[in-house]
C-alpha cells in the first residue's frame, strides 16, 4: 500500500521534473528559433517546441538541475547520506557534459544564425575561449567530488551555470525570439517599462531578503541519527 510520504516524495518528484523539463524545452526553442510573420506575429504550429535538439536541451538542463542539487546536498548533508549525493554529482556531472558537449557541436550545425554568430569576429574568441574554461570547470568539479570536498564541488556548479548562461546570451542577442525579433523590438512601452521596474525594484530586494533569512536560518548541515 502506498504510504503518505511515499505519495508526497512521488508527487514532489514528477512535479519537479516535469518544472524542469518544461524550462528546459522552453530554452530548446531558443536554439531552434520561433517561427514568426513580418509583423512578429507568430505563425508557427503547435508542436514546434518539440524536437530531438530541443529534448536535448531540455534532458541536459535536468540533469544540470540534478548537479546543483547534489552538490548542494553533499554540502548540507554527512555519513552516507552525503556520499550518496557525491554519487549521484558524478553521475550528472558525467551526463549533463555529454549534453553540453551535443549542444554545442549540433547548434551551429543545424542553426544558421547561431553559426554565423559564432564565427563572428571578434566574439569567435571568446566563444572558442568559453567552452575552454567551461571544461576546465568541470575537471575541477569531478576531481573535488572525487577528493570529496565538500563546498568545492557546489561553488564551480554554479560558476558552470554562470558561464553557460552567459554563451547563450552571447549566441543570442540581441535577438529575444530568435532568429528576428530583438530585445528592443519585443520591448513594452517607455510607461509600462517604468511601472514595471518600480515594483521590481520593491520586490527583488524583499525576495532577496527572505531567502538570504532561509539559508540563515536552515545553515548548517543535517546529521544522521544513529539507530
Amino acid at each position: 500500500m502506498l504510504t503518505e510520504k511515499a505519495f508526497w516524495n512521488g508527487a514532489f518528484g514528477v512535479g519537479s521534473f516535469l518544472a524542469a523539463l518544461g524550462q528546459g524545452y522552453a530554452l530548446g526553442s531558443i536554439f531552434e528559433g520561433i517561427s514568426v510573420d513580418a509583423a512578429g506575429h507568430f505563425n508557427g504550429g503547435m508542436w514546434d517546441w518539440l524536437s530531438w535538439r530541443s529534448t536535448l536541451v531540455a534532458l541536459t538542463l535536468v540533469q544540470g538541475y540534478v548537479l546543483i542539487g547534489s552538490t548542494y546536498l553533499v554540502l548540507k548533508t554527512s555519513g552516507s547520506l552525503q556520499l550518496t549525493h557525491f554519487k549521484t554529482a558524478k553521475i550528472a556531472t558525467v551526463s549533463t557534459t555529454l549534453g553540453a558537449v551535443l549542444i554545442t557541436i549540433s547548434a551551429p550545425i543545424f542553426n544558421e544564425a547561431i553559426r554565423d554568430r559564432l564565427f563572428e569576429v571578434p566574439l569567435f574568441y571568446i566563444f572558442a575561449a568559453i567552452p575552454l574554461l567551461g571544461l576546465s570547470l568541470i575537471a575541477g568539479l569531478y576531481y573535488s567530488l572525487i577528493k570529496q570536498y565538500e563546498r568545492l564541488p557546489f561553488v564551480l556548479t554554479l560558476l558552470i551555470f554562470l558561464l553557460s548562461f552567459l554563451g547563450l546570451g552571447l549566441v543570442v542577442f540581441p535577438f529575444i525570439i530568435p532568429p528576428s525579433i530583438t530585445i528592443y523590438q519585443a520591448a513594452a512601452s517607455p510607461s509600462a517599462l517604468v511601472f514595471m521596474i518600480t515594483f521590481i525594484g520593491i520586490l527583488i530586494p524583499i525576495m532577496l531578503f527572505y531567502n538570504i533569512y532561509n539559508y540563515v536560518v536552515f545553515r548548517g548541515k543535517i546529521y544522521e541519527v544513529p539507530e
